[in-house]
């Protein structure tokens, strides 16, 4: 089974609207992101999402672009939130999830699963990116898709 770790496109500040919903930059990384994704076939048995408005917004920028059997929103999901007994749920899916959230829940999770340990941190997040950890005899890091590297334009590096 493959677990999708995605953290939420790039957020307006909070002293422009309250809500924090997703920035135009926001939106355009992640509609590319999943277009990209879209490419390559990826697609997910379940989608879980934290309630804030700008996970919403990315999940559903998400299904509109991946095939998901199953969507659900989560109220377990924010920022703060324990992870703790997170592995045990996923593991006894034994489906394709993708789970739409923040940090440092989204790193502690990953932390958790690649080491049994929230505090370690092997992974850098980007708003938009996505993990995905491969689960067979253990949880292992499979691959990592980040606007940085996968969309052309405005504010991204450029390359020699």
């Amino acid at each position: 089974m493959n677990l999708y770790l995605v953290q939420h496109g790039l957020s307006l500040p909070e002293d422009v609207d309250p809500e924090k919903p997703l920035s135009p930059l926001g939106k355009e990384q992640t509609q590319g992101v999943m277009e990209f994704l879209k490419g390559k076939k990826i697609k997910v048995d379940e989608l879980w999402y934290s309630p804030k408005k700008r996970a919403v917004q990315t999940a559903q920028i998400i299904s509109e672009n991946i095939l998901c059997s199953h969507i659900q929103e989560r109220k377990d999901l924010n920022p703060l939130d324990p992870v703790k007994d997170f592995p045990q749920e996923i593991e006894s899916l034994s489906k394709d999830l993708m789970i739409v959230g923040h940090l440092p829940f989204l790193q502690k999770l990953a932390s958790l699963l690649l080491s049994g340990r929230e505090d370690h941190q092997f992974i850098s997040f980007r708003n938009s990116g996505v993990i995905c950890l491969e689960h067979t005899d253990g949880w292992k890091f499979l691959w990592a898709a980040i606007p940085e590297l996968l969309l052309e334009g405005q504010n991204q590096p450029s390359w020699p």
